[in-house]
């Protein structure tokens, strides 16, 4: 049983509140709200990407109307590390809520670029902190513990509160032979803090369901290495996250080990690259980088390109390759294509297409099911057993992951003979009130996703996708009409317009029939004395619904523009 550690109590009835604003039943948007009395601060800040039913949504942003509305209350936010879904809603998120944000050097550098793109950077102020350091915020007390993860300076919170020390792991794993030796996770802190007493842990459960312990990075340098020795006749193209820095240096360093000069293409890779090397967290030889116009002074031999696109996403530098639309590469059997990424929970279905597209062209695909060209940034059951060992809380709260995932965790903790009662599965909105001898649930707030469409930020709800959805899967028909509404007489039309509906030239017949239908529709609302604007359309909708079910047995959105004239 975890020791006491309360020596900075305010207020012995008052209890620390931690309110998760996403990360969880979901993967992606992690955000969560640590309050005490008069104070909040504000673990990372993500984004999630869309599912399928998003028609036409780019981002998913968390709700954080609760933040604005305790704004004075904010000291700030603290990053983890700089993945999209830990930092990626920040531009948006401090438009609104402009607090101070701290977070190791690369994590900035990173969020310095988005901050430049949204014309923030001289608005919102960013503090870098080091791991070991430690930052007092409000009642608060935060040190950054340094981890392994799929991107350098990661780190683990230790959050000094009223009540206790909370353990917050953010995404990590146990990685005893790092791609850089000198950067193996301080599990001794962990340790020390075990041993001093920890009121709660707040792990990451991405791989809760996983035995075992997961693959070093360097496991992925020796892939990478193979395959540039294997395939020495071949041009090689590498597809990984933009933000798996030790990824990146595995491929440059086994580019110039080869004597191959890399190009990189895709917007976000650039980005990260630059930040990355100016930074000094990535190394390149001199005259290894050069820049995509030139890869065609080359044989393909003596070429490596760094890409985007390892999830099939639509537009990523990758996919227009496979689909014949890259203005620089075009690909064939000369190439090697590596999949360095395994497809997060929802893209399987992109990257099989990409794949395939590849594999028409004839270039050779190499991905993790086939090579070792992938190990996960997340701690697999042995290593969150390991933690757990270490810092022996008394209470546990999983975090970031889908239910099975935070499911698997609880068990999990209960194996390391933790008691049911001392875990709660958490959801998005619902307040956590703790304090030294309780932990619990109490009430909930306002939570959920803001849809980011192209420049517009949450003026895209539930009502406009359901509309998306309707005209994705049945099509449009327009009902055009003018008639005198004084007179009730039709003047001219109703014209048909059908759009992702049927084929009007192969279709003549049942078009005219639609026609006709409205046409009755708006002579009956007349000859019954209807003369009310919404009724005559609600009656040519009506009509022409029951019309085309029973014709077709489709649905699709009918909208009459009747005008008045």
């Amino acid at each position: 049983m975890a020791k006491k550690t309360s020596n900075l109590n305010l207020n012995s009835n008052a209890k620390l509140k931690i309110i998760p604003l996403g990360g969880l039943q979901e993967v992606g948007k992690n955000i969560t709200v640590f309050e005490y009395e008069d104070d909040i601060i504000v673990a990372d800040c993500g984004l999630a990407f869309p599912d399928d039913d998003m028609l036409g949504i780019d981002l998913v942003i968390p709700d954080t109307s609760y933040l604005e509305k305790n704004l004075e209350k904010i000291k700030g936010i603290v990053l983890t590390h700089g993945h999209e879904d830990h930092i990626g809603a920040l531009p948006y998120v401090l438009n609104e809520i402009n607090v101070p944000v701290y977070g190791t050097r690369l994590t900035l550098g990173i969020l310095q670029n988005k901050l430049e793109e949204h014309n923030l950077e001289k608005k919102v102020k960013t503090i870098i902190v080091k791991d070991g350091e430690k930052l007092k915020l409000g009642c608060f007390s935060v040190e950054f513990i340094h981890v392994n993860h799929s991107i350098p300076d990661a780190v683990s919170l230790a959050i000094t509160t009223p009540v206790g020390v909370i353990i917050f792991t953010g995404d990590f794993k146990v990685d005893l032979t790092p791609v850089k030796s000198n950067h193996v996770i301080n599990l001794t802190r962990f340790g020390e803090y075990g041993n001093n007493g920890v009121l709660l842990l707040m792990c990451d459960s991405t791989n809760a369901e996983r035995p075992g312990t997961t693959r070093s990075e360097r496991q992925v340098r020796h892939s990478l290495n193979n395959i540039f020795r294997n395939y020495s006749d071949k041009r090689i193209e590498i597809a990984t996250f933009s933000s798996n820095v030790y990824r990146i240096q595995s491929i440059i360093s086994a580019a110039a080990e080869f004597n191959r000069k890399i190009a990189i293409t895709g917007r976000s890779m650039l980005n990260i690259i630059g930040v990355a090397i100016e930074l000094g967290y990535l190394k390149v030889p001199e005259g290894v980088l050069i820049d995509i116009n030139e890869i065609k002074k080359y044989n393909p031999e003596q070429i490596a390109i760094i890409t985007t696109g390892s999830q099939g996403e639509p537009m990523s530098a990758l996919y227009k390759m496979a689909y014949s639309d890259h203005d620089k590469v075009i690909l064939g059997p000369e190439d090697v294509v590596v999949i360095s990424a395994n497809p997060i929970p929802g893209n399987e279905k992109f990257v099989s297409k990409i794949i395939n597209e590849l594999s028409k062209k004839g270039v050779h695909v190499l991905h993790d099911a086939i090579a070792e060209v992938h190990v996960s940034g997340h701690a697999c059951q042995e290593e969150l057993k390991l933690i757990h060992a270490l810092v022996k809380p008394k209470f546990f709260v999983p975090v970031h992951g889908e239910q099975r995932h935070l499911k698997a965790h609880f068990e999990l903790a209960k194996y390391m003979g933790m008691k049911s009662e001392n875990i709660l599965i958490p959801d998005v909105g619902r307040i956590i009130e703790l304090d030294e001898n309780s932990i619990k649930f109490n009430g909930t707030v306002t939570s959920g996703k803001i849809l980011v469409d192209g420049f517009g930020v949450g003026d895209v709800g539930n009502i406009v996708l359901r509309d998306r959805r309707h005209l994705a899967q049945d099509g449009l028909i327009v009902v055009v009409a003018a008639i005198d509404i004084d007179e009730g007489l039709l003047i001219s039309g109703p014209d048909i317009v059908s759009r992702g509906f049927v084929y009007v030239r192969e279709s003549e017949e049942l078009m005219e029939q639609t026609r006709l239908t409205a046409k009755d529709a708006i002579n009956y609302c007349f000859d019954n004395g209807t003369k009310e604007w919404n009724a005559i359309k609600m009656k040519v909708r009506d009509d022409l619904s029951k019309f085309l079910y029973q014709k077709t047995k489709r649905k699709p959105m009918i909208l009459p523009i009747i005008m008045d004239v």
